[in-house]
């Protein structure tokens, strides 16, 4: 029931920005304890982003840091990902995750394909 939706994903050359975002819905009562996005390249793992706590406490993966920036939407329960000074190497499939409930369990979006020419 818990349904994650992005946008904002596209083609962007080498040194561009582009704008993400994740819309969480459907949770009920409890609360998301945190929101966040991860990266997969083709044929690679996914790795952490960036995470976004309900105190609006955040962290970033090491590659990213100094370019990008999460940040929660003034619509509840929506979080931003502000790319800026793309790399090819960030190039793939990025992926919304929200841990909610007791036991922190995992939903995630479809996720949103980003491109980045060089």
């Amino acid at each position: 029931q818990v349904q994650l939706v992005e946008s904002g994903g596209g083609s962007v050359q080498a040194g561009g920005s582009l704008t993400l975002s994740c819309a969480a819905s459907g949770h009920g009562s409890p609360s998301i304890y945190s929101m966040g996005w991860y990266h997969q390249a083709p044929g690679e793992q996914k790795e952490l982003v960036a995470t976004i706590l309900h105190d609006d406490s955040v962290a970033y993966g090491d590659s990213v840091k100094g370019r990008f920036t999460i940040s929660r939407a003034n619509a509840k329960n929506t979080i931003i990902l502000q790319m800026n000074s793309l790399k090819p190497e960030d190039a793939g499939r990025y992926f919304c995750n929200a841990k909610i409930g007791p036991l922190l369990t995992d939903f995630w979006g479809p996720g949103t394909l980003v491109t980045v020419s060089s």
